[in-house]
């Protein structure tokens, strides 16, 4: 996402959540005096902004039923072989390659890697509506699976990729083992970011996205290998 357009969604989230101002800066990239604090929890290392300037490290929470601002302006939904199992199942798709045909878009896309290097992706991602184009992915649509009262008509059967919001992960070579590591994605979309002095509050989350994050690593690494993506550096 460009500034821009990480500055309109920040001014849209405004308008019903009261956004820190300090947060609001970092996330505008106003804020450089910024140290990378990693934690290990269980299989993955959690990189947690900490600022140098204000002396706090930027934690976070879900504001889930009150907020479902992630849902209501998805960029994309890439799914892993499991989910294309899965919820074609629930949609009563009698195959997988039926669901495939009629549910979802293959697309590729640069997303920025590790060591500042682009990766390439190729995915199979859920229509976010019915009628979406290729063209249309990595802008903003409403889920189409968004009931009226802001929950998901396909829980707990959505795609993996929902249950990681608002964390993006990857994978480094860390003495021939592969090793997860995860941080924020900072999209201007969500009121859950907040200050504090130290990881304590958020000690609960990080053990439960750390089983998360790991299972939908290796689900994705699944889906690669069984021909459903690729992944690309350059």
């Amino acid at each position: 996402m460009s500034q821009k357009e990480i500055e309109e969604s920040l001014d849209l989230l405004e308008k019903d959540w009261d956004v820190d101002p300090v947060i609001r800066k970092f996330v505008l990239g106003k804020i450089t005096d910024v140290s990378d604090y990693a934690i290990k929890v269980k299989d993955v290392v959690f990189h947690v902004p900490y600022l140098n300037s204000e002396k706090k490290y930027i934690l976070w929470k879900c504001f889930w039923p009150d907020c479902h601002n992630c849902c209501d302006r998805q960029g994309r939904l890439p799914l892993t072989s499991d989910d294309l199992i899965t919820i074609g199942k629930g949609l009563k798709y009698k195959s997988t390659s039926e669901f495939i045909k009629k549910e979802t878009l293959t697309v590729t896309y640069q997303e920025p890697g590790p060591a500042g290097q682009m990766t390439t992706m190729t995915t199979i991602n859920l229509k976010r509506k019915n009628d979406e184009t290729a063209e249309e992915d990595g802008t903003h649509i409403s889920c189409r699976f968004l009931d009226d009262k802001g929950g998901c008509s396909m829980h707990p059967d959505r795609p993996g990729v929902c249950y990681l919001y608002p964390f993006a992960s990857w994978l480094e070579n860390e003495k021939g083992k592969a090793r997860v590591h995860a941080t924020y994605q900072f999209t201007g979309d969500c009121p859950g970011f907040y200050l504090a002095d130290n990881l304590d509050q958020m000690k609960d989350e990080l053990k439960a996205y750390s089983t998360t994050i790991y299972d939908y690593n290796m689900a994705s690494n699944r889906t690669n290998r069984e021909g459903f993506g690729s992944v690309s550096f350059s």
